[in-house]
Parts: C-alpha cells; structure tokens; sequence
C-alpha cells in the first residue's frame, strides 16, 4: 500500500495559440474541466498502477469536491481520509495550454490551505500500513512535514516531490528517502541553474549534501531523469512521442515510479517504468484522464527493449 498527502484542485482548461502577454487578450478555444492537483493525480496514477493507495487532502463541500473524489473513487483509491471543509473551497488550477503543449498555470490552493498536521497525524493507521508516503508542497508545509515524519516513524519510504517550488527546511528535506525535483524545482533548491543534464548531475548532488537524503532524482522532460543514487548515478533517458499537452506528466511519473520501487525494483528500472508512464501521458489531454492503464505502460517498454 501507498499513502499520498497532498493536492486536490480542479483544473480549468484552454486552449490558445500561444501564450499572451501581460495585459493582451487573446482568443482561445476548447474550454474544458478535469480533476486534478498534485497528490490525487498521483494517487489515482498509483491505483492506475494496480497497486492500494490512499490520498489524505482537503476538499471544499462543493461540487468541484465531490466530483474530484469520485474521480479517485472510480479506479479504487481510499478516500476516507480526505476532510471535508464548509469555509473553503475546493482548490481550482487556471491552466492555458499553447499549440505545442505546453503549459501555464494559476492555482487558488482552497481547501488544500487548510489541511493540519492533525488532519495528517489523525489517520496515522495509513501510514503503519503502508511501504511508502508521497508528499508535495501544493498544500501547508506543516502537512507535509507531519506524513514525512509518519512515514519515517513507520518505516515507510518517504518521498518528497517538491513542487510546486515552496522554501523549505534543511530539517524536513532530512526526513526525506528520495527527492523528486523538476529541474526548475531542482535549481531552487541547489542554486544550480538546470537546464541539461549536465546541470541536472550538478544540481542532484547539491540536493543530497543538503538534504542527507540518500536518492535524488531530477527530471527533464523529454530528456529523462538524472539519478543520484547509491546503486546508480546517471541519466536515464525518455521516449520520443508527439507531445499533445504535459498537464500532469510528472505527477504520473511520480506514482509510476513509487510503484515499482515499492514492488522492489532496481532503481533504473523503476525510473525507466516512471519515463515510460510519463510519455504516454503527454500524449493524451487532461491530467487524471491521459494516465496510462499498467498494461499499456509494460507494452511500450517491451517495445523498446
């Protein structure tokens, strides 16, 4: 079993030629809502997986708060542990996707906010059973902090995808088995400017003499992942595929990749299983709704062996 703490937000899309520039308004097309928000596209990436999951959050009692649980709901994660607030609303994400996919994104947090380090430590009995914890910093840092210190209490690989990029504590990153940055997350929190793989090394060895922690990883896109880690230190690369819209690629490579390390795969592997789940995401539109089936994620990596 795996217990994410983290994100719920509902993301509003459209489409536009490019991206405008401050104070222009230009025409889009192809409006559109999804459930999403870090931690439950990961946990619904975990369950995509095949694998238990439960999402500890906070959701307004608004119609956007039902709707994303029933998201989670239909392919089997546990839910129980999601509070429910009548002075907030659910998280919304604003997102503008340009002609080659990419993205730019506004969120107002809501009800993510106001989840305690009480709302966390209250159902602790997730964490006991659990072989990993994924946490973000998409909602308080004293969540956050609270599952990385459950998740070290109770044995539990604690994972920490730093996003999207908050200052933290030398103290919180110490409770931490792996770090998952982007590269924009990673040059913050190493003062190395990533912008290849190269940089990423750099980047990724600044991030474990900071944090003590054992495995960092940095992704890049369409370039892969860079590993730092005690059984591998290199880069691993993607798969080439025509990207359509990368809402949500790392939040699927980020559940794929717990995945496999909880199955006890070699890290390489389990990386690769990550870039493989990520890339057939970027295909799709949507965050919850472009993840991969297990089956399809296996399917490509069988192709490319």
């Amino acid at each position: 079993m795996i217990t994410v703490v983290g994100s719920f937000n509902m993301d509003l899309f459209i489409e536009a030629p490019r991206f405008p520039t401050p104070g222009e308004a230009i025409h889009g097309r192809n409006f559109r809502r999804a459930p999403g928000g870090k931690g439950a596209n990961q946990a619904y990436t975990v369950a995509r997986m095949g694998m238990k999951v439960a999402i500890v959050g906070s959701v307004g009692q608004d119609a956007f708060g039902d709707e994303m649980l029933a998201s989670l709901e239909a392919v089997g994660v546990e839910t129980s542990a999601v509070v429910r607030r009548a002075d907030a609303a659910s998280g919304t994400a604003m997102i503008v996707l340009d002609a080659t996919g990419q993205n730019q994104i506004v969120v107002a947090n809501g009800a993510n906010n106001v989840l305690t380090a009480e709302d966390v430590r209250r159902h602790a009995s997730f964490f006991r059973r659990s072989k990993a914890v994924i946490a973000q910093l998409e909602t308080t840092l004293e969540a956050t902090e609270a599952a990385l210190g459950l998740a070290r209490e109770s044995g539990a690989l604690a994972v920490l995808n730093p996003a999207p990029f908050t200052p933290v504590s030398d103290e919180l990153l110490r409770l931490c088995d792996w770090i998952v940055p982007n590269e924009g997350e990673a040059s913050n929190l190493s003062r190395v400017e990533v912008w290849d793989v190269k940089s990423a090394e750099a980047a990724a060895r600044v991030i474990k003499e900071r944090s003590r922690c054992p495995n960092a990883l940095v992704t890049l896109g369409a370039n892969g992942v860079w590993m730092d880690t005690p059984s591998f230190t290199g880069h691993v690369p993607g798969f080439a595929v025509q990207a359509v819209d990368t809402v949500g690629a790392g939040d699927t490579f980020i559940g794929a990749l717990v995945v496999r390390l909880v199955e006890g795969a070699e890290v390489r592997e389990a990386v690769r299983f990550g870039c493989a789940a990520a890339a057939i995401s970027v295909t799709r539109r949507g965050a919850q709704a472009s993840v991969p089936a297990r089956s399809e994620v296996e399917e490509l990596l069988k192709r490319h062996n």
